[in-house]
């Protein structure tokens, strides 16, 4: 099975490989860029192509997309921390683009289990290296990875303490939020490194849930951003300290 736009696709190497989660049959289409891979996780579909291994295996970083997004759309943004020579694997949730079945906490939560379980697994992940990145409602599925898997680190960019008190602004009711995902909640056991990166102009999720999230974890960083929710630029430089500072195969810094 072939998708057109993914950067460098190595479609000559396709397998038919299905592994299954709990919620749905997971499949991965995987591109080489630059020096490190990036793939996309869907669910609902039956083939796997797979590059040439690498000589080592490298780390990852998860990347879990905001909920007026689509995977697809951010192939083109990781060409920074590919150059580093990190793999990236973009996250789909259920009923986004072309996956199968239909969105929710829950499901959600399996789709980046099932992301972090694979990757964990491939020889060409560094196991003990492996990030999870989320923004906006990506937060909640990269915090869920958090409370349930052994991270190297955690990012969290533009996302939100829980969904109620962003209901409680538009005078719902919190017990009507059928899917809350209390970030606050899944990070009360984390202990691992954590970034925070929020816009201090941000009027859809308040700049407070980003400051919130980075006091619920002892020694998690805190970058402020002078932008809102949909206009900042990834912090590449300040995520770059982040992983130098972690040890987490430093890149050099650059925004």
């Amino acid at each position: 099975m072939r998708h057109a736009g993914l950067v460098g696709c190595a479609a000559d190497q396709t397998a038919g490989v299905i592994r299954r989660s709990k919620m749905a049959t997971v499949a991965l289409t995987v591109a080489l860029a630059a020096i490190g891979t990036i793939a996309v996780m869907y669910f609902g579909q039956r083939a796997i192509m797979y590059p040439a291994p690498p000589a080592r295996p490298a780390p990852l970083m998860i990347f879990a997309h905001g909920n007026g997004e689509l995977a697809d759309y951010w192939i083109d943004e990781f060409d920074v921390p590919r150059s580093w020579g990190w793999n990236v694997l973009l996250l789909e949730y259920p009923g986004y683009g072309r996956s199968q079945g239909s969105p929710s906490e829950a499901s959600i939560r399996a789709a980046a289990l099932a992301a972090f379980d694979w990757a964990r697994s491939d020889p060409r992940v560094d196991a003990a290296a492996i990030v999870a990145y989320g923004r906006s409602l990506g937060g909640g599925a990269a915090a869920q990875i958090a409370a349930a898997r052994p991270l190297a680190g955690l990012i969290l960019e533009s996302s939100f303490t829980s969904v109620r008190p962003l209901a409680a602004r538009m005078l719902m009711p919190g017990p009507l939020v059928r899917d809350p995902f209390d970030n606050l909640r899944a990070l009360k056991d984390y202990r691992g490194p954590m970034l925070v990166v929020h816009g201090m102009n941000d009027d859809i999720i308040p700049v407070s849930h980003g400051r919130a999230l980075a006091a619920a974890v002892p020694g998690a960083e805190l970058h402020e951003v002078r932008c809102g929710h949909n206009d900042c630029p990834r912090a590449w430089g300040r995520i770059g300290a982040f992983f130098a500072s972690n040890r987490l195969l430093a890149p050099p810094t650059r925004e």
